[in-house]
């Protein structure tokens, strides 16, 4: 006769948590300015109003953008707010910033809609590496969330996790 397997991992009531559940599918596009600028150091508002009015949005429907401008230039805040008022009514989402601020913004909104009641005093693992590009802000967020309810928190796979907290 032989032994049975049991599958610890599974009979230790931990909670699993796998961040790329969370991730918002859909095209990611950066939107940088520098190319604007006169001699790449100011923005002119009649030239920057010329682009605004000639650019082709369409390619910006159902994207999500992220607008900034990485030259070291004078840029005057009204210039990101005219883009938005272009973006939003065709991209998912656009936001001031780079990808990763792009990232880090829809992580905490699928966050917020986090049901906490079913971590509350749980065992909780948040699963490390993965194929999707899960920003670190979106683990301190998740860690912030649930460290005033979980019992435990744990960072890795349930086979070899790091420990992070465990409630006294």
């Amino acid at each position: 006769m032989q032994d049975e397997i049991v599958n610890k991992v599974s009979q230790s009531g931990l909670i699993t948590i796998d961040l790329e559940e969370y991730y918002e599918p859909g095209e990611r596009v950066l939107l940088d300015i520098k190319d604007k600028l006169f001699q790449g150091l100011i923005l002119r508002e009649k030239d920057f109003r010329e682009y605004i009015k000639n650019e082709n949005w369409e390619q910006y429907k159902n994207k999500f953008v992220a607008v900034t401008c990485t030259a070291d230039a004078i840029v005057p805040t009204w210039a990101f707010m005219l883009l938005s008022i272009q973006l939003e009514p065709l991209a998912k989402k656009n936001v001031f910033g780079d990808l990763e601020t792009l990232e880090t913004i829809l992580y905490n909104e699928k966050l917020k809609t986090l049901d906490l009641e079913k971590f509350r005093d749980g065992r909780i693992v948040i699963k490390g590496c993965g194929k999707l590009p899960v920003p670190r802000s979106a683990y301190v967020e998740l860690t912030n969330i649930l460290r005033p309810l979980a019992k435990s928190i744990m960072y890795g796979e349930p086979c070899s996790t790091v420990p992070l907290y465990k409630r006294k």
